[in-house]
């Protein structure tokens, strides 16, 4: 009798952990399966008809307690980490979501490294396509490798960042990092939020239909990956067939909710003009390679939408009821009152000229009024087969067993520093070097965060953000920096920022000093 896999999951009750679960059950004459989850009544109610079932265990706890995280990998043979705080609730508690989201993930590598035998044990981590931050086109189309920025005022960004730069650090022997693109929910009434007018009409995004995560994530709890496999990052996507520009989802989004013509229920310029993140992948075919999971696109994701709609979602659908909604009313109580609502709506911000949201998301206010109307100058659909592909500042085309210590100078060059280590075992990734930065800071990193990673000086990143500096001094950041920024700016974000949006009800503490994400904090700092 083959002995069954101990599969340890976190965020069962998120659209991810409960597809990969869902997946999961059916092989459990393979499988025994414990998930973490939440001791509330929202998440228990998620999976109340597993609860019992054989096969999967529920332990009832937080990522925030190390006891209930060792409890669950004890005995597991893959931690498939998914558990996160995401937006707009982290944009709303940037503290909560960076315990949790960081914190959680020191809880899991601690609880990895005290097994007996923690080699034996394979880590999945999920990061984000928020890591990379702005893309718009003509750089649209990104791969593993670019640039790592989190766009300003994004404290979920920063906490996917500092998560992934310690599953890197951490020594384990079998660990990847998966950036997740947009997981596209059928439930997309759960969308509506202010946090919809922070994205630019013309990104792009490679959605990811949460069937194909599903099968992701029990494929890759199956035997027969390749040791080059391990010790990488990889993007999530769905591919060709999933990729969108956000003007185009957001019509087809509004006529499967029964709203009907977009452009009569939101004003253009409500949607900003830049920093926000989401692209197409050029590499996201890679792990669909190593693990076939594009069983779905995005016109599978459209009927989903319009399947599980609420009822009277799909009355106000018809023609003769579509009709009879007084569309101005609409405009005004329910896609205009998240535009303007307090502290996160960007028509809040012009309103009360809150002058670093305005820069950060519009440039300026004479630029907010520039804006077109919608029948004005609207962008073309871009094409995945013309766009600026990003310099990584070395040669690519080598094998990464062949990467030697040239390569490491030749990427700190176009960093605009320096490599201050003399020798590099080839091919060895993971052991740290010695780098300097344009701006004099000393640090040291693995060739993995940095090369493979798109990861540079730990006290130049953000928080604060001070990118027009750094842009000046970095041609390998300048290159996604200047695709929409002016050289004449000079714009500085303190670390604090990210609280301008967090609920009133909510201690507002300083941002802990810039460099949590640098410096491998440790579980207890991260979760005191």
């Amino acid at each position: 009798m083959v002995k069954k896999k101990r599969i340890f999951l976190t965020g069962a009750s998120g659209s991810m952990g409960y597809a990969g679960l869902t997946e999961l059950l059916k092989h459990r004459d393979k499988f025994d399966i414990t998930c973490l989850i939440l001791p509330t009544k929202k998440d228990k109610l998620k999976v109340f008809d597993l609860m019992g079932e054989r096969g999967v265990r529920f332990v009832f706890g937080d990522l925030l307690n190390y006891e209930d995280v060792l409890e669950g990998v004890t005995g597991a043979d893959y931690v498939l980490h998914m558990a996160a705080v995401i937006p707009p609730k982290a944009d709303h508690d940037p503290d909560y979501a960076f315990r949790v989201n960081a914190g959680g993930t020191a809880h899991i590598i601690k609880a990895i490294q005290a097994q007996k035998d923690p080699d034996r044990i394979k880590l999945l981590y999920i990061g984000s396509v928020a890591m990379t931050g702005d893309r718009l086109p003509p750089i649209h189309v990104g791969r593993v490798g670019d640039p790592i920025f989190p766009s300003t005022y994004d404290a979920y960004g920063l906490s996917k960042i500092a998560a992934e730069k310690m599953v890197i650090a951490s020594g384990l022997k079998y660990w990847v990092s998966f950036r997740q693109t947009y997981i596209a929910i059928p439930d997309a009434m759960r969308l509506m939020d202010s946090i919809m007018y922070h994205q630019p009409i013309g990104t792009c995004i490679e959605i990811c239909p949460p069937k194909n995560a599903g099968v992701l994530l029990e494929k890759f709890c199956e035997d027969g990956l390749p040791e080059e496999f391990w010790r990488r990052i990889y993007n999530i996507g769905g591919g060709p067939d999933c990729r969108v520009v956000y003007f185009d989802y957001l019509r087809k989004m509004m006529e499967l909710l029964g709203m009907g013509d977009y452009t009569r229920i939101m004003d253009r310029n409500w949607f900003a003009l830049r920093n926000f993140h989401c692209q197409w992948y050029e590499d996201s075919h890679i792990l669909n390679a190593y693990l076939p999971h594009w069983v779905e696109n995005a016109d599978d994701y459209y009927r989903q939408v319009k399947e599980c709609a609420p009822w009277y979602v799909k009355l106000a659908g018809l023609p003769v009821i579509r009709n009879m909604i007084p569309m101005p009313l609409v405009k005004l109580f329910v896609m205009g009152r998240m535009a303007y609502r307090k502290r996160d709506g960007t028509m809040y911000w012009i309103k009360h000229n809150v002058e670093g949201r305005i820069s950060a998301f519009f440039k300026s206010k004479e630029e907010w009024a520039k804006i077109s109307a919608w029948s004005v100058d609207m962008p073309e659909i871009p094409s995945a087969d013309n766009y600026v592909r990003l310099d990584h500042g070395y040669n690519e085309n080598k094998p990464k067993a062949e990467l030697d210590i040239k390569d490491m100078q030749a990427a700190a060059r176009f960093r605009g520093g320096k490599c201050l280590s003399d020798t590099i075992t080839t091919g060895d990734l993971t052991t740290k070097l010695k780098w300097r930065c344009a701006f004099g800071h000393a640090f040291e990193a693995s060739p993995t965060l940095i090369l493979l990673g798109g990861y540079w000086c730990p006290e130049c990143e953000a928080p604060p953000w001070n990118n027009d500096e750094i842009a000046k001094k970095n041609p390998f950041f300048a290159q996604v920096w200047y695709n929409n920024h002016d050289k004449d700016e000079s714009n500085f974000y303190p670390s604090d920022c990210v609280y301008d949006a967090a609920d009133e009800d909510k201690e507002k503490k300083i941002f802990k000093e810039r460099k949590i994400a640098g410096e491998g904090l440790c579980a207890e700092q991260c979760c005191e």
